[in-house]
């Protein structure tokens, strides 16, 4: 079911898909990764999720997708939280949903919206993340300080062009080794690719100011504050990030659990690896939210 929730001045477009039998009912908000929409690979959680008897909310991030905001494309991590929370609390409004019954999964870069919301709100019931970027300065980092140095034109243009109002300045989001775009690692283009549906035109920018969220934001350090049960799926060929971020959230987080896969940061979503690693997901969640 389409529908959607107030965040801020804007609307967040949401689709809520309910299970089988009378509510309320046990529910999941999904947090998309960076750039990424609903039409990205979501669906199939949806139908997963609903199936094995749990309520499903996903959306879209202000300035993205299907969703209101102006400028298009811009990431900002404090108006992503006050996305996550504003989706929390709609979960929580809907007749159909128990509100004490409530888990946040998040993928990729969402992973780090999973953890911070985690942290915010101790009466989520459990968190979920998979193959979860935890740390934007780890993804930057990775690159290499040459390759920030690259856009530190196109980000001082993009501020002034904000604080005069004018049209803002763009770059790509994910491309090629060697191209000027934010995410540049050896595959990571052909993976963003491979979560697009055909016919799906994928709006591969971002506002370049956008860059310095990605640098400052550093969800893993709030991993100590979240006391709800929380799975780590995480990839053992992890391609975007130092995979040891995620083991050292593990270990902070007080009832994390770890769980790893022979996948990378991509083939994750697909099979053979997504139908074991959404197996665990459910198991996980059966216990945290139907027990």
């Amino acid at each position: 079911m389409r529908t959607a929730f107030r965040s801020g001045r804007d609307q967040c477009a949401a689709w809520l898909t309910l299970p089988d039998g009378a509510g309320p009912h046990p529910a999941v908000v999904l947090v998309h990764g960076g750039g990424a929409t609903h039409e990205m690979m979501l669906g199939q959680y949806e139908t997963w999720f609903s199936a094995a008897g749990f309520a499903v909310l996903a959306f879209d991030f202000r300035h993205l997708g299907e969703s209101g905001g102006e400028p298009r494309q811009l990431v900002s991590q404090r108006r992503y939280a006050e996305d996550v929370d504003a989706a929390l609390a709609f979960a929580r409004s809907r007749p159909e949903i128990d509100a004490s019954r409530i888990a946040l999964w998040g993928t990729s870069f969402g992973s780090s919206h999973v953890l911070a919301a985690a942290a915010r709100h101790p009466s989520v019931a459990a968190a979920v993340v998979q193959c979860p970027v935890f740390s934007g300065r780890a993804v930057v980092a990775r690159a290499g300080l040459r390759h920030l140095a690259r856009f530190t034109g196109p980000i001082v243009s993009d501020l002034v062009r904000s604080a005069l109002r004018l049209p803002r300045r763009y770059v790509p989001l994910v491309g090629r080794p060697g191209e000027l775009a934010f995410v540049n690692q050896p595959g990571a283009l052909a993976g963003w690719e491979s979560v697009t549906p055909d016919g799906y035109e994928f709006d591969n920018r971002i506002t370049a100011a956008s860059g310095l969220d990605m640098v400052f934001y550093n969800a893993a350090a709030q991993a100590s504050r979240v006391r709800c049960p929380l799975l780590i799926c995480a990839c053992d060929r992890e391609n975007l990030i130092d995979p040891s971020i995620a083991a050292a959230v593990a270990e902070d987080a007080p009832r994390a659990v770890l769980k790893h896969y022979d996948a990378d940061h991509f083939t994750v979503y697909h099979p053979p690896v997504v139908e074991k690693v959404v197996a665990d997901q459910l198991d996980f969640l059966a216990v945290h939210l139907t027990q």
